[in-house]
């Protein structure tokens, strides 16, 4: 039997059986879209030099280059890597096009959520950095005697009822029709002014923080 020979793309021949075995990286080549488009753009968005994003991507910069002009698919661990190197996603770097998000919450759309007698309703997609809520805020209840403190912003607007405000050292009394915009580093809380409670539209931005549930009141929270 003749001897198998390396060819200079990777895969091996022998006269012995009349095949050619493909490397792992090629076999893949059927399973995996073309990535390199991608990746040539990723690289260039991320203002990187072809030996710049090999060092980064721990490849030689043939290798990177047979990547980016479609002579190599990549196997699925070096997909990885890639995309922590790019600060992407794997389906990014498969040119998966991501679901748009619906813009538009329906009346009587997703359930309410009610935590210590505070009651929320969704109103602003999710998946977003900021999220909006309807929320109705009850009168003498132990939420409101929470003073948070936590990074982002948040913004509320009084649709009825009234609102007591504290921030920092301030107080502030807010009617229907109010609003107040504020840094959550401030120190603050907020209550029912009024024995009805009263109800208000809150946007926040915490929805990629740890935090959250302290400003949802997540400690009980159960749908409806």
């Amino acid at each position: 039997m003749k001897p198998r020979s390396e060819q200079p793309d990777g895969t091996r021949t022998g006269t012995g059986s009349g095949t050619t075995a493909a490397a792992p990286e090629e076999a893949l080549a059927d399973e995996l879209p073309a990535v390199a488009p991608q990746l040539r753009e990723l690289r260039r968005r991320a203002g990187l030099t072809l030996e710049a994003a090999a060092a980064r991507a721990r490849l030689s910069p043939a290798h990177l280059s047979r990547l980016e002009t479609g002579r190599r698919q990549p196997s699925l661990p070096l997909l990885l890597g890639l995309a922590r190197t790019y600060g992407t996603t794997v389906s990014e770097l498969l040119g998966e096009t991501p679901a748009v998000a619906d813009p538009i919450v329906r009346a009587g759309g997703p359930g309410a959520r009610e935590a210590d007698g505070w009651t929320y309703w969704q109103a602003g997609g999710s998946g977003r950095g900021m999220q909006a809520l309807r929320v109705h805020v009850p009168h003498g209840r132990s939420q409101g005697e929470l003073v948070r403190v936590h990074p982002g912003e948040e913004w509320l607007y009084v649709l009825s009822g009234r609102l007591r405000l504290h921030l920092g050292e301030a107080e502030h009394l807010l009617e229907p029709g109010d609003s107040a915009h504020f840094d959550s580093l401030t120190p603050h809380r907020i209550g029912a002014a009024g024995p009805g409670g009263c109800e208000l539209l809150f946007v926040h931005t915490l929805l990629q923080s740890s935090l959250a549930g302290l400003c949802l009141g997540a400690k009980t929270t159960h749908q409806h």
